[in-house]
């Protein structure tokens, strides 16, 4: 049973008229994620008798939070060296980079600065907010994978996801009378080894469009130009030897179809965000039932454990992010989430034999 995915998502919506800015899937659930937690926050502030400006401004602190912890985080945690040489780069966020260790750590104190200023015991705020951060966190890590970033290991076996967006984008750009490039599971290339899998790329040209000798010669030379990226050649191989492929017409459409072989990878982005969502439910389950009888901090306790151990382990099927990973026992991630579990795993032990008094206040 053929069972994986050739994913080729684009990740922008579209292009803005008169520029070349193109708004991106990922910003737009980024913003969802947001709207939908807000809107949670509200309704949870009004079922607890708290003002809803309270909670429109809590919102605000938690997401610039979020955002210059992730930066900071990233910078720090992922490439010190260079971003504290350069520390104007970690303003240029649009660049890419932001990791999720260091929003945790900013949105922590944010929560605290909040409940020192506006006069709110912060576990109370910790155990209800920890539910829309959870629920953002699903569509951040759903927005990952319309980037087709943070990719996940190889899954020996034919089920995952083949990662060709990036070879989507290559093809599409080779000659200024493609029209359409899109890939079809199956091909010439028969592999011996699981988690390869035969696939397709069709080239379309404009119609009346015929391919010169030149063309023809330009497709057969592009093997070696695409193995210079690194984005392409760790989800696709081309075979030994020369480029495979096939030119032809049909009604007037030139057509070229290139044979290679994609790399199953794990959807590691998807694992994360199935988790989050089954965390807002247990939350969300476990506040809106037992909020009278559960100690203070019980919730944000139990989501410190239960997220950062599932990422720990989420981890083993992600690829490394740098390379100095690959020399770890443990990648960054796993080496950020360890102490963030324990001190869930603490802060639990302490709830039921600690001090009692402080937890029901």
């Amino acid at each position: 049973m053929i069972s994986y995915i050739i994913w080729t998502f684009d990740p922008a919506l579209f292009t803005l008229p008169f520029t070349d800015h193109t708004p991106r899937w990922y910003g737009v659930l980024f913003a969802l994620g947001v709207i939908l937690a807000q809107q949670l926050g509200f309704w949870i502030f009004k079922k607890e008798g708290k003002p809803i400006k309270d909670a429109e401004r809590l919102t605000t602190y938690i997401v610039v939070a979020t955002i210059i912890g992730a930066r900071l985080g990233h910078c720090l945690f992922y490439d010190p060296v260079y971003y504290l040489s350069n520390p104007l780069s970690i303003l240029k966020i649009w660049e890419g980079g932001l990791a999720s260790h260091g929003g945790a750590i900013g949105i922590l104190i944010a929560i605290y600065l909040f409940s020192r200023k506006y006069k709110y015991q912060y576990l109370w705020l910790l155990d209800r907010m920890v539910i829309i951060v959870a629920l953002t966190g699903a569509m951040i890590r759903t927005g990952n994978l319309t980037n087709s970033e943070m990719e996940g290991t190889l899954t020996g076996s034919n089920v995952g996801i083949v990662y060709a967006r990036h070879t989507y984008d290559y093809l599409s750009g080779i000659h200024e009378k493609v029209k359409d490039v899109r890939f079809v599971k199956g091909g010439q290339f028969v592999s011996e080894k699981n988690g390869e899998v035969p696939i397709t790329a069709v080239i379309e040209f404009e119609r009346g469009y015929k391919l010169t000798s030149n063309d023809k010669s330009r497709m057969e030379s592009l093997k070696n130009d695409m193995l210079r990226y690194v984005e392409i050649r760790e989800h696709i191989d081309f075979g030994e030897g020369a480029l495979k492929i096939k030119t032809y017409e049909e009604d007037g459409i030139s057509y070229v179809e290139i044979y290679m072989l994609g790399r199953v990878r794990h959807a590691a982005q998807m694992y994360e965000a199935i988790y989050c969502i089954l965390l807002v439910i247990v939350l969300f389950r476990l506040w809106y039932k037992k909020k009278e009888v559960l100690p203070r901090g019980f919730n944000f306790a139990l989501f410190m454990i239960i997220l950062w151990a599932a990422r720990f382990v989420d981890e083993f099927f992600k690829m490394n992010q740098e390379a100095f990973e690959d020399k770890l026992l443990f990648n960054m991630g796993q080496i950020l989430s360890l102490p963030l579990a324990i001190a869930g795993i603490a802060m639990m032990i302490w709830i039921y034999t600690g001090n009692k008094k402080m937890s029901e206040e």
